[in-house]
């Protein structure tokens, strides 16, 4: 969906494919279908926005064959679909039955990581739409805290940065700060990244990541831009919240689960690396979990939504009279681990909730000033 800020930027809002398991190039055409095609047509839209995600392999072969990517473009076409996004933070097999740590394999130290952004920046040339002003792609904060060493992949930036610079379309990426990570605050942002060259790498605020680490969203997105670093890429999302974690355990421990890493945080800064691990540990609430939820649909008391962080955040970056950010995606890749009461059971449900979602989105924006552009 494409929206106008009052300064006149086109702003887009689409909704990220990490939630489909598929890897493969056939499966990601299948799920046009199932899924993005269902989607656009309950919203009642002409045209709807993927942040794409492609595992590595897929990408890698596709960045080696211009005539694919042509095809690809063709297909989202048909189906009234366009990219202005990719999701590039899992490498691949982000739907395996374990996740946790390895999300955040290979890092910005490693050359895998650096070849896999540029194949994707190359891909997203050839998809993006004529009138599209950009690209970007959204990556993991650098790594894992540990190990790390300062400036270790400070020559993959610079080379990143240059090869962005080669392609014949505009093309950003953008780091994302999440817990945990050697970029947790935006304070570690502007740390570890003011240096880089911010003409073609910048921030992807994720408003569920902002919620957990308990940062005020008006002065994060002052800190940083205060600092020169862009915001390219912001991840419409909500964590999840719990007062008093001892008597909301019971429903607690319904979301913790195998597959996802779900960091959390207290209001007086202890954390863990895991829900599972908090209520083990029984930390003092309040708590907000690196938990993504459904935008629309509140978690059962006395669990809550950090919505008040996702509409303060959004009113920090839209809501002025400039538009800081023009790519905004729904990323809630959880739907398939929610509490067996809230899963969708089937493709028509979780199509419904993900265009329920992205109505939500709309609607926060629309009432913050922006809107709607009409469908070509």
């Amino acid at each position: 969906m494409r929206l106008r800020h009052k300064d006149g930027t086109t702003v887009h809002l689409g909704y990220c494919t990490n939630v489909h398991p598929g890897e493969e190039l056939p499966e990601i055409l299948a799920q046009l279908d199932r899924f993005a095609v269902p989607i656009r047509e309950e919203l009642g839209s002409d045209r709807l926005g993927l942040g794409l995600w492609l595992a590595q392999p897929v990408a890698a072969a596709l960045a080696d064959d211009p005539g694919q990517v042509a095809l690809l473009k063709q297909a989202l076409d048909k189906r009234g679909l366009e990219v202005v996004t990719f999701n590039g933070f899992p490498y691949r097999a982000f739907h395996a039955p374990v996740v946790k740590y390895a999300v955040y394999e290979p890092d910005w130290t490693t050359r895998e990581r650096l070849d896999y952004t540029l194949d994707l920046a190359r891909i997203l040339t050839g998809l993006l739409p004529d009138d599209a002003v950009r690209g970007s792609i959204s990556t993991l904060p650098l790594a894992w805290r540990t190990p790390w060493t300062p400036g270790a992949a400070s020559r993959n930036l610079d080379e990143l940065a240059a090869g962005l610079r080669k392609l014949d379309r505009t093309v950003r990426v953008a780091f994302e700060p999440e817990p945990g990570c050697v970029v947790e605050y935006t304070e570690e942002a502007v740390a570890e990244l003011s240096t880089m060259d911010t003409e073609y790498l910048g921030i992807c605020l994720d408003l569920a990541h902002l919620a957990c680490t308990w940062e005020e969203p008006a002065g994060s997105v002052a800190r940083l831009t205060d600092a020169g670093l862009p915001i390219v890429k912001v991840q419409v999302s909500a964590a999840l919240g719990a007062d008093d974690p001892g008597a909301a355990s019971r429903a607690l421990r319904g979301y913790a689960e195998p597959r996802f890493l779900h960091q959390t945080r207290t209001a007086g800064g202890e954390g863990t690396d895991d829900l599972s691990d908090a209520l083990d540990a029984r930390l003092p609430g309040p708590w907000r979990v690196h938990y993504h939820v459904p935008l629309h649909a509140a978690p059962e008391p006395p669990l809550h939504a950090t919505l008040d962080v996702l509409r303060a955040g959004l009113g920090a970056i839209v809501g002025g009279p400039a538009a800081l950010c023009d790519h905004l995606d729904v990323e809630t890749y959880t739907w398939s681990v929610l509490p067996p009461a809230r899963r969708p059971t089937d493709d028509a449900q979780l199509a419904a909730g993900i265009a329920a979602e992205l109505r939500y989105a709309r609607d926060e924006l629309l009432a913050l000033g922006l809107s709607t552009v009409e469908d070509r």
